[in-house]
Protein backbone atom coordinates (compact mmCIF):
# COMPACT_ATOMS: atom_id res chain seq x y z
CA UNK A 1 0.00 0.00 0.00
CA UNK A 2 1.36 3.41 -0.96
CA UNK A 3 1.42 6.66 0.95
CA UNK A 4 -0.13 9.70 -0.71
CA UNK A 5 0.76 13.29 0.10
CA UNK A 6 -0.86 16.31 -1.65
CA UNK A 7 1.72 18.41 -3.56
CA UNK A 8 2.02 21.21 -6.11
CA UNK A 9 5.12 21.78 -8.20
CA UNK A 10 6.24 24.31 -10.82
CA UNK A 11 8.88 23.25 -13.31
CA UNK A 12 9.69 22.45 -16.92
CA UNK A 13 8.92 19.34 -18.96
CA UNK A 14 12.17 17.56 -19.79
CA UNK A 15 10.55 15.51 -22.58
CA UNK A 16 7.30 15.40 -24.55
CA UNK A 17 4.49 13.66 -22.61
CA UNK A 18 4.24 9.93 -23.43
CA UNK A 19 0.63 8.88 -24.04
CA UNK A 20 -0.43 5.24 -23.88
CA UNK A 21 -3.63 3.29 -23.32
CA UNK A 22 -4.03 0.45 -20.83
CA UNK A 23 -5.80 -2.82 -21.53
CA UNK A 24 -9.04 -1.30 -20.23
CA UNK A 25 -8.70 1.62 -22.68
CA UNK A 26 -7.82 4.24 -20.04
CA UNK A 27 -5.39 6.90 -21.27
CA UNK A 28 -2.15 7.34 -19.28
CA UNK A 29 0.34 10.14 -19.86
CA UNK A 30 3.81 10.03 -18.34
CA UNK A 31 5.59 13.32 -17.78
CA UNK A 32 8.97 14.17 -16.35
CA UNK A 33 9.20 17.60 -14.69
CA UNK A 34 12.40 19.32 -13.57
CA UNK A 35 12.06 21.71 -10.63
CA UNK A 36 15.01 24.03 -10.18
CA UNK A 37 15.26 26.31 -7.16
CA UNK A 38 17.05 29.63 -7.57
CA UNK A 39 19.03 31.21 -4.77
CA UNK A 40 20.95 34.40 -4.22
CA UNK A 41 24.68 33.88 -3.67
CA UNK A 42 26.72 35.88 -1.14
CA UNK A 43 27.89 38.23 -3.93
CA UNK A 44 24.24 39.08 -4.75
CA UNK A 45 24.00 37.15 -8.01
CA UNK A 46 21.21 34.66 -8.62
CA UNK A 47 22.14 31.06 -9.31
CA UNK A 48 20.32 27.88 -10.20
CA UNK A 49 20.32 25.10 -7.66
CA UNK A 50 20.45 21.39 -8.37
CA UNK A 51 17.34 20.33 -10.30
CA UNK A 52 14.96 17.76 -8.80
CA UNK A 53 13.22 15.53 -11.33
CA UNK A 54 9.66 14.32 -10.73
CA UNK A 55 7.80 11.55 -12.53
CA UNK A 56 4.18 12.54 -13.10
CA UNK A 57 1.27 10.37 -14.24
CA UNK A 58 -2.00 11.74 -15.61
CA UNK A 59 -5.01 9.60 -16.50
CA UNK A 60 -8.13 9.69 -18.70
CA UNK A 61 -9.07 13.02 -20.33
CA UNK A 62 -6.33 14.86 -18.44
CA UNK A 63 -3.75 12.53 -20.00
CA UNK A 64 -5.06 13.09 -23.52
CA UNK A 65 -5.25 16.87 -23.07
CA UNK A 66 -1.73 17.05 -21.61
CA UNK A 67 -0.32 15.03 -24.51
CA UNK A 68 -2.12 17.23 -27.06
CA UNK A 69 -1.19 20.55 -25.41
CA UNK A 70 2.28 20.38 -23.87
CA UNK A 71 5.77 19.67 -25.17
CA UNK A 72 9.36 19.45 -24.01
CA UNK A 73 10.58 22.64 -22.35
CA UNK A 74 7.14 24.00 -21.48
CA UNK A 75 6.84 25.50 -17.99
CA UNK A 76 4.07 23.66 -16.11
CA UNK A 77 2.26 23.61 -12.79
CA UNK A 78 1.21 20.21 -11.46
CA UNK A 79 -1.09 19.52 -8.52
CA UNK A 80 -1.74 16.01 -7.31
CA UNK A 81 -0.76 13.32 -4.81
CA UNK A 82 2.81 12.24 -4.17
CA UNK A 83 2.75 8.47 -4.18
CA UNK A 84 5.47 6.20 -2.80
CA UNK A 85 5.56 2.59 -3.96
CA UNK A 86 7.84 -0.31 -3.24
CA UNK A 87 8.40 -3.20 -5.61
CA UNK A 88 10.68 -6.16 -6.11
CA UNK A 89 12.86 -6.50 -9.20
CA UNK A 90 15.53 -9.12 -9.77
CA UNK A 91 15.20 -10.22 -6.15
CA UNK A 92 15.96 -6.75 -4.77
CA UNK A 93 13.52 -4.39 -3.05
CA UNK A 94 13.17 -0.96 -4.73
CA UNK A 95 11.22 2.21 -4.02
CA UNK A 96 9.70 4.63 -6.47
CA UNK A 97 7.83 7.90 -6.20
CA UNK A 98 5.58 9.71 -8.63
CA UNK A 99 2.97 12.43 -8.63
CA UNK A 100 -0.48 11.28 -9.68
CA UNK A 101 -1.77 14.48 -11.26
CA UNK A 102 -5.19 15.96 -10.62
CA UNK A 103 -4.41 19.23 -12.44
CA UNK A 104 -1.73 20.07 -15.02
CA UNK A 105 -1.45 23.41 -16.74
CA UNK A 106 0.98 25.78 -18.41
CA UNK A 107 2.76 28.22 -16.10
CA UNK A 108 1.60 31.58 -17.42
CA UNK A 109 4.36 33.57 -15.68
CA UNK A 110 6.53 32.86 -18.71
CA UNK A 111 4.16 33.10 -21.67
CA UNK A 112 0.62 33.14 -22.93
CA UNK A 113 -1.74 30.48 -24.19
CA UNK A 114 -5.24 30.13 -25.55
CA UNK A 115 -7.81 27.74 -24.11
CA UNK A 116 -9.99 25.41 -26.14
CA UNK A 117 -12.62 23.19 -24.53
CA UNK A 118 -12.62 19.54 -25.52
CA UNK A 119 -15.99 18.55 -27.04
CA UNK A 120 -17.84 15.85 -25.13
CA UNK A 121 -20.51 13.49 -26.45
CA UNK A 122 -23.89 13.94 -24.74
CA UNK A 123 -27.12 12.11 -25.48
CA UNK A 124 -29.85 14.04 -27.32
CA UNK A 125 -33.40 13.00 -28.11
CA UNK A 126 -34.43 13.04 -31.77
CA UNK A 127 -37.73 14.73 -32.54
CA UNK A 128 -40.80 12.55 -32.51
CA UNK A 129 -39.15 9.58 -30.79
CA UNK A 130 -38.07 10.18 -27.16
CA UNK A 131 -36.74 6.61 -26.91
CA UNK A 132 -34.25 7.06 -29.77
CA UNK A 133 -31.13 8.73 -28.37
CA UNK A 134 -28.11 9.72 -30.42
CA UNK A 135 -24.79 11.26 -29.38
CA UNK A 136 -23.97 14.78 -30.39
CA UNK A 137 -20.82 16.69 -29.45
CA UNK A 138 -21.36 19.53 -27.00
CA UNK A 139 -19.35 21.50 -24.48
CA UNK A 140 -19.58 20.92 -20.74
CA UNK A 141 -17.83 22.54 -17.83
CA UNK A 142 -16.96 19.25 -16.13
CA UNK A 143 -19.97 19.27 -13.79
CA UNK A 144 -22.40 17.81 -16.32
CA UNK A 145 -24.01 21.19 -17.06
CA UNK A 146 -24.40 21.84 -20.78
CA UNK A 147 -24.69 25.46 -21.96
CA UNK A 148 -27.57 26.05 -24.34
CA UNK A 149 -28.52 28.82 -26.73
CA UNK A 150 -31.77 30.72 -26.16
CA UNK A 151 -34.80 29.38 -28.02
CA UNK A 152 -35.33 32.72 -29.76
CA UNK A 153 -32.92 35.33 -30.96
CA UNK A 154 -33.44 39.02 -31.72
CA UNK A 155 -34.67 39.65 -35.24
CA UNK A 156 -32.87 42.98 -35.60
CA UNK A 157 -29.11 42.83 -36.01
CA UNK A 158 -27.40 44.25 -32.93
CA UNK A 159 -30.64 44.38 -30.91
CA UNK A 160 -30.65 42.58 -27.60
CA UNK A 161 -32.97 42.18 -24.66
CA UNK A 162 -29.94 42.70 -22.40
CA UNK A 163 -29.18 46.19 -23.67
CA UNK A 164 -26.61 47.38 -26.22
CA UNK A 165 -23.76 45.04 -27.05
CA UNK A 166 -20.19 46.33 -27.08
Amino acid sequence: MGTRIPVSINGNLVADPELSYGESGIAHAKLRVAVNQRFQAADGTWRDGIPVFHNVSAFRALAENVAASLKKGDPVTVTGDLEFRSYEKDGAQHEARRIVAEVVGPDLRFGTTSYERTPKATPTVTMGNPEHVQSEPSVTNGSGWVPTMPATSPSVAGASTNGPQM
